[in-house]
């Protein structure tokens, strides 16, 4: 099951909140996006922005290789 799309607007939407990383089974990272974001008052938002849009321009295959098969934390 390809996530691409789903995790690729919720890194842009919500990203600041680490919800792309929850999403694709991320825990750690997830949280350590979060606590970024509450320590910079919401500048670690930009990450999750920014790996949104990695997301949606990968192709299916190079995205499902990446993060869901090799499981690929941040960028």
């Amino acid at each position: 099951e390809n996530k691409k799309v789903t995790a690729g607007v919720l890194g842009i939407l919500l990203g600041s909140f680490g919800v792309h990383k929850f999403y694709l089974g991320y825990q750690k990272e997830g949280i350590i996006q979060l606590i970024v974001t509450l320590i910079t008052c919401g500048l670690g938002g930009i990450v999750g922005f920014i790996e949104g849009i990695i997301y949606l321009t990968k192709s299916d295959e190079e995205f499902y290789q990446t993060y869901q098969v090799g499981k690929k934390p941040w960028f």
